[in-house]
Protein backbone atom coordinates (compact mmCIF):
# COMPACT_ATOMS: atom_id res chain seq x y z
CA UNK A 1 0.00 0.00 0.00
CA UNK A 2 1.33 3.54 -0.43
CA UNK A 3 1.76 4.65 2.89
CA UNK A 4 1.74 8.19 1.58
CA UNK A 5 -2.36 8.27 1.22
CA UNK A 6 -4.00 8.18 4.52
CA UNK A 7 -7.26 7.40 6.10
CA UNK A 8 -7.59 11.40 6.34
CA UNK A 9 -6.51 11.51 2.30
CA UNK A 10 -9.32 9.20 1.27
CA UNK A 11 -12.11 10.78 3.59
CA UNK A 12 -10.72 14.15 1.90
CA UNK A 13 -11.23 12.24 -2.12
CA UNK A 14 -14.70 10.82 -0.81
CA UNK A 15 -16.32 13.60 0.19
CA UNK A 16 -15.14 15.95 -2.59
CA UNK A 17 -17.51 13.55 -4.88
CA UNK A 18 -20.26 12.52 -2.08
CA UNK A 19 -22.32 15.20 -0.34
CA UNK A 20 -25.23 13.05 0.76
CA UNK A 21 -25.42 12.07 4.50
CA UNK A 22 -26.52 8.42 3.55
CA UNK A 23 -23.47 7.71 1.37
CA UNK A 24 -20.99 8.97 4.28
CA UNK A 25 -22.34 6.88 6.91
CA UNK A 26 -22.64 3.95 4.06
CA UNK A 27 -18.92 4.29 3.45
CA UNK A 28 -17.94 4.71 7.29
CA UNK A 29 -20.16 1.61 8.15
CA UNK A 30 -18.14 -0.05 5.43
CA UNK A 31 -15.25 1.04 6.39
CA UNK A 32 -15.86 0.07 10.08
CA UNK A 33 -16.60 -3.35 9.05
CA UNK A 34 -13.95 -4.29 6.90
CA UNK A 35 -11.34 -3.14 10.00
CA UNK A 36 -13.32 -5.50 12.14
CA UNK A 37 -12.61 -8.43 9.84
CA UNK A 38 -9.35 -7.48 8.75
CA UNK A 39 -8.91 -8.21 12.56
CA UNK A 40 -10.97 -11.18 12.69
CA UNK A 41 -9.17 -13.00 9.67
CA UNK A 42 -5.71 -12.56 10.41
CA UNK A 43 -5.03 -9.24 8.45
CA UNK A 44 -4.62 -6.64 11.45
CA UNK A 45 -1.09 -4.86 9.83
CA UNK A 46 -3.30 -4.16 7.14
CA UNK A 47 -6.47 -2.83 9.43
CA UNK A 48 -5.90 0.53 7.85
CA UNK A 49 -5.90 -0.86 3.93
CA UNK A 50 -8.86 -2.78 4.28
CA UNK A 51 -10.62 0.20 6.01
CA UNK A 52 -9.61 2.45 3.01
CA UNK A 53 -10.84 0.62 0.88
CA UNK A 54 -14.09 0.23 3.05
CA UNK A 55 -14.54 3.86 2.86
CA UNK A 56 -13.63 4.31 -0.90
CA UNK A 57 -15.85 1.53 -2.49
CA UNK A 58 -18.89 3.80 -3.46
CA UNK A 59 -16.72 6.71 -4.72
CA UNK A 60 -18.48 7.17 -7.58
CA UNK A 61 -21.93 6.03 -6.63
CA UNK A 62 -23.31 9.43 -5.97
CA UNK A 63 -22.24 11.42 -8.94
CA UNK A 64 -22.05 8.52 -11.66
CA UNK A 65 -24.55 5.69 -10.36
CA UNK A 66 -25.01 4.26 -14.24
CA UNK A 67 -20.95 3.97 -14.13
CA UNK A 68 -20.62 2.71 -10.72
CA UNK A 69 -16.85 0.88 -10.11
CA UNK A 70 -15.80 2.11 -13.59
CA UNK A 71 -15.87 5.89 -12.92
CA UNK A 72 -14.06 5.50 -9.74
CA UNK A 73 -11.32 3.81 -11.35
CA UNK A 74 -10.17 6.68 -13.61
CA UNK A 75 -10.43 8.93 -10.39
CA UNK A 76 -8.53 6.70 -7.96
CA UNK A 77 -5.88 6.33 -11.31
CA UNK A 78 -5.89 10.41 -11.36
CA UNK A 79 -4.95 10.82 -8.08
CA UNK A 80 -2.26 8.36 -8.89
CA UNK A 81 -3.85 5.54 -6.13
CA UNK A 82 -2.56 2.07 -5.72
CA UNK A 83 -3.67 -0.08 -7.92
CA UNK A 84 -4.59 -2.51 -4.93
CA UNK A 85 -7.00 -0.28 -3.89
CA UNK A 86 -8.27 0.69 -7.54
CA UNK A 87 -9.13 -3.53 -7.87
CA UNK A 88 -10.26 -4.15 -4.74
CA UNK A 89 -12.84 -1.35 -4.83
CA UNK A 90 -14.06 -2.19 -7.94
CA UNK A 91 -14.30 -5.78 -7.73
CA UNK A 92 -17.21 -5.34 -5.44
CA UNK A 93 -19.28 -4.14 -8.69
CA UNK A 94 -18.08 -8.33 -9.85
CA UNK A 95 -21.02 -8.81 -12.55
CA UNK A 96 -22.72 -5.93 -11.79
CA UNK A 97 -21.17 -3.45 -13.71
CA UNK A 98 -17.64 -4.31 -14.23
CA UNK A 99 -16.23 -7.81 -15.16
CA UNK A 100 -12.85 -7.26 -12.02
CA UNK A 101 -13.52 -10.50 -10.05
CA UNK A 102 -12.64 -10.52 -6.34
CA UNK A 103 -9.74 -12.31 -5.59
CA UNK A 104 -8.47 -11.20 -2.14
CA UNK A 105 -10.11 -12.52 0.76
CA UNK A 106 -10.11 -8.68 1.45
CA UNK A 107 -12.31 -7.96 -1.55
CA UNK A 108 -14.54 -11.08 -1.07
CA UNK A 109 -15.22 -9.86 2.28
CA UNK A 110 -16.35 -6.44 0.86
CA UNK A 111 -18.59 -7.88 -1.97
CA UNK A 112 -20.26 -9.99 0.74
CA UNK A 113 -20.75 -7.17 3.14
CA UNK A 114 -21.62 -4.01 0.96
CA UNK A 115 -25.36 -4.81 0.25
CA UNK A 116 -25.74 -6.64 3.77
CA UNK A 117 -24.60 -3.66 5.74
CA UNK A 118 -27.60 -1.91 4.44
CA UNK A 119 -30.20 -4.62 4.98
CA UNK A 120 -28.77 -4.73 8.28
CA UNK A 121 -29.03 -1.52 8.98
CA UNK A 122 -32.79 -0.94 7.99
CA UNK A 123 -33.20 -3.82 10.08
CA UNK A 124 -32.18 -2.20 12.67
CA UNK A 125 -33.94 1.20 12.32
CA UNK A 126 -36.88 -0.83 12.61
CA UNK A 127 -36.25 -1.74 16.07
CA UNK A 128 -37.22 0.14 19.21
CA UNK A 129 -33.50 0.66 19.86
CA UNK A 130 -32.90 2.05 16.39
CA UNK A 131 -29.67 -0.33 17.02
CA UNK A 132 -27.46 -2.78 16.11
CA UNK A 133 -26.85 -3.72 19.52
CA UNK A 134 -29.60 -5.73 20.46
CA UNK A 135 -30.68 -7.40 16.46
CA UNK A 136 -30.26 -11.03 16.40
CA UNK A 137 -29.42 -13.63 12.96
CA UNK A 138 -33.00 -14.59 13.17
CA UNK A 139 -34.66 -10.99 12.73
CA UNK A 140 -32.22 -10.08 9.69
CA UNK A 141 -33.10 -13.43 8.24
CA UNK A 142 -36.97 -12.65 8.72
CA UNK A 143 -35.83 -9.28 7.22
CA UNK A 144 -34.12 -10.87 4.38
CA UNK A 145 -36.57 -13.19 3.08
CA UNK A 146 -39.25 -10.30 2.64
CA UNK A 147 -37.92 -9.19 -0.62
CA UNK A 148 -39.69 -5.90 -0.50
CA UNK A 149 -37.49 -4.66 2.73
CA UNK A 150 -34.60 -3.19 2.10
CA UNK A 151 -35.56 -4.01 -2.00
CA UNK A 152 -32.26 -2.39 -3.25
CA UNK A 153 -30.08 -4.65 -1.20
CA UNK A 154 -29.36 -7.66 -3.85
CA UNK A 155 -29.99 -11.27 -2.16
CA UNK A 156 -28.17 -12.45 -4.73
CA UNK A 157 -24.85 -10.69 -4.20
CA UNK A 158 -25.17 -11.26 -0.35
CA UNK A 159 -25.55 -15.01 -1.25
CA UNK A 160 -22.55 -14.91 -4.12
CA UNK A 161 -20.40 -13.14 -1.56
CA UNK A 162 -20.94 -15.71 1.01
CA UNK A 163 -20.34 -18.60 -1.51
CA UNK A 164 -16.81 -16.90 -2.24
CA UNK A 165 -16.06 -16.81 1.60
CA UNK A 166 -16.93 -20.37 1.15
CA UNK A 167 -19.32 -19.56 4.53
CA UNK A 168 -22.97 -20.03 4.90
CA UNK A 169 -25.39 -17.42 5.18
CA UNK A 170 -25.90 -17.11 8.60
CA UNK A 171 -22.26 -17.01 9.49
CA UNK A 172 -22.17 -13.70 7.10
CA UNK A 173 -25.18 -12.29 8.72
CA UNK A 174 -23.85 -13.35 12.50
CA UNK A 175 -20.33 -11.89 11.89
CA UNK A 176 -21.12 -8.49 9.89
CA UNK A 177 -23.86 -8.21 12.72
CA UNK A 178 -20.98 -8.42 14.92
CA UNK A 179 -18.91 -6.07 12.74
CA UNK A 180 -21.45 -3.15 12.46
CA UNK A 181 -22.14 -3.61 16.63
CA UNK A 182 -17.77 -3.07 16.62
CA UNK A 183 -18.33 0.53 15.12
CA UNK A 184 -21.89 1.76 15.13
CA UNK A 185 -20.58 4.29 17.29
CA UNK A 186 -18.62 5.80 14.86
CA UNK A 187 -21.12 5.30 11.79
CA UNK A 188 -23.49 6.71 13.83
CA UNK A 189 -21.94 10.41 14.60
CA UNK A 190 -21.11 10.84 10.66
Amino acid sequence: MNHDFTREDAWKLLTEYNKEHFHLQHAVTVEGVMKYYADLLGYSDEKEFWGIVGLLHDLDFEQYPEQHCIKEQEILRERGIDERIIHATASHGYLLTVNIKPEHEMEKVLYAVDELTGLIGAAALMRPSKSVQDIEVKSVKKKYKNKNFAAGCSREVIERGAQMLGWDLNKLIELTILAMRSCEDIYLSV
